[in-house]
């Protein structure tokens, strides 16, 4: 790939500019808006869009399957596995020496769900999904990613930050790092669960870039955010009145030092936490939407309404300005009961999911909102324990939606046991290299410079070749 003249200024170990400076030495609960100060210097020499690049989607909202969905239970039909479900795995996978999947006497476990075309498209989807099914056309399956880890630990921070090392950004924070923000009030980059994170912080954290970029968790229930209330006591106009005098004295003491640019993000903490107290409740505030909106989400019912507030609430938060949105389902580490465990799953997030995309879709927000759905891995096509799978990344499914690609598709494909992804590779770092070319950031040129090498998303591999094919025609 030719890299563009105009690339990306890594942040300098050294002669800091404003802008630099002002990351560097943001911190607190409040650095997570100089996103917003830093975004509006980000222009012109210092511009992060790259030419020759889609730049189709502007905001990404990623839905993360925790635990490892199977792909052949949801996205990669399989009919040559169903056939030989309870023979012997075939002597040509048998070969393999992998760290947890005893080929020797594996047995195969055929697919436990149908799978039905749908749409004008006719993709292939799971009986699972039966709402997720009318928007076919939106989606764009690729059906041969992969890695090469089976631990959920180390697969966890692969999806997330591009390697196995901890330590190191996330996707969200590469994003907001390069794109800055379009919010005033809000955090850019925001995380969700209605279960918990297994990698901990560490699944939305800045790693090694400026705090600035650190993924808000935001809760759905009670204060959004830890110690953003006012202090009991403490009324509007009064805080007002604290913070304005605070402001004089920053600033006074600021004006006497004009190299120090630590003030500049002390005076940016202040104002954005106290902007924060009234946009962050008014965020989950989902009384407001009508009550056609809530049906569309599910929050009528039971086993959809917790995802579907979260999937409500990804949706408001784009309108407001949210760069990135990562939300976290769990858990689908299907070990025993993969068929009790995916119609557990899959009924909480299908209606939620299909909502989603059909009010981005109605409110003209699709086409600049790049939607992304994974786990960390697949499922072995053998059985474990009789009706149970074992982690997989030879070969498994995501899927992209909106941020202007051309859905009613199905890239790349594993073999006739999806085993291995066998057709399109698509390695993880393929996946991160076309949500940024989609964002129009060049994944080469996104760089920072740590312990003395210019360190990216994609670390020293990805290719965004794929983005052409799907960016709408």
């Amino acid at each position: 790939m030719n890299q563009s003249t105009s690339s990306i200024k890594p942040l300098s170990v050294c002669t800091p500019n404003r802008r630099q400076a002002l990351a560097r030495f943001g911190m607190g609960l409040g650095a997570i808006g100089l996103a917003d100060l830093l975004s509006r210097e980000a222009s012109g020499q210092e511009s992060t869009r790259q030419s020759g690049l889609p730049g189709t989607a502007k905001n990404v909202i990623w839905l993360f399957m925790q635990g490892g969905p199977s792909h052949l239970e949801t996205f990669d039909p399989k009919p040559e596995l169903a056939k030989q479900s309870g023979k012997l795995l075939p002597q040509e996978f048998r070969k393999y020496d992998l760290a947890q999947i005893n080929t020797a006497d594996a047995k195969v476990l055929g697919p436990q769900f149908a799978f039905q075309q749908q749409g004008d498209s006719g993709l292939e989807i799971s009986s699972l999904f039966p709402e997720l099914g009318k928007q076919a056309d939106q989606l764009a399956v690729i059906r041969s990613c992969y890695h090469e880890l089976f631990i959920h630990g180390s697969a966890l921070t692969m999806m997330h930050t591009g390697t196995q090392l901890l330590g190191h950004p996330s996707a969200g924070s590469w994003i907001t790092y390069g794109l800055g923000s379009e919010t005033d009030s809000l955090p850019s980059y925001i995380a969700m669960t209605n279960s918990f994170f297994r990698n901990g912080t560490a699944t939305f954290s800045s790693g090694y870039l400026p705090a600035v970029y650190q993924g808000t968790y935001l809760r759905t229930k009670g204060m959004p955010i830890q110690n953003l209330g006012r202090p009991q006591g403490l009324s509007v106009e009064n805080q007002q009145i604290l913070l304005n005098q605070i402001r004089q004295w920053n600033t006074r003491h600021r004006d006497k030092r004009p190299g120090d640019s630590r003030l500049d993000a002390r005076i940016a903490n202040y104002e954005l936490a106290f902007r924060m107290q009234t946009a962050a409740p008014e965020l989950i505030d989902l009384s407001q939407e009508t009550e056609a909106t809530q049906k569309l989400y599910g929050l009528d019912q039971g086993p959809t309404e917790n995802f579907g507030k979260m999937c409500l609430m990804a949706r408001r938060m784009v309108e407001r300005g949210v760069r990135y949105v990562h939300l976290v389902d769990g858990d689908w580490d299907a070990h025993g009961g993969v068929k009790g465990n995916h119609t557990t799953r899959a009924k909480a997030v299908d209606k939620p999911i299909a909502g989603l995309l059909a009010d981005l879709q109605q409110r003209g927000l699709l086409g600049e909102t790049l939607v992304v759905w994974s786990g960390e891995f697949g499922r072995t096509p053998i059985m474990q324990g009789g009706d149970g799978r074992d982690h997989h990344p030879y070969g498994f499914s995501v899927w992209l939606a909106g941020g202007g690609i051309q859905g009613g598709k199905a890239i790349g494909a594993t073999d006739d046991f999806g085993f291995n992804a066998v057709e399109d590779r698509f390695h993880v770092n393929d996946l991160h290299a076309t949500m940024l070319s989609l964002l129009g950031l060049d994944h080469e040129a996104l760089t920072y410079l740590f312990e003395g090498r210019e360190r990216r998303l994609t670390d020293v591999g990805g290719s965004n070749d794929l983005s052409a094919r799907l960016v709408r025609q």
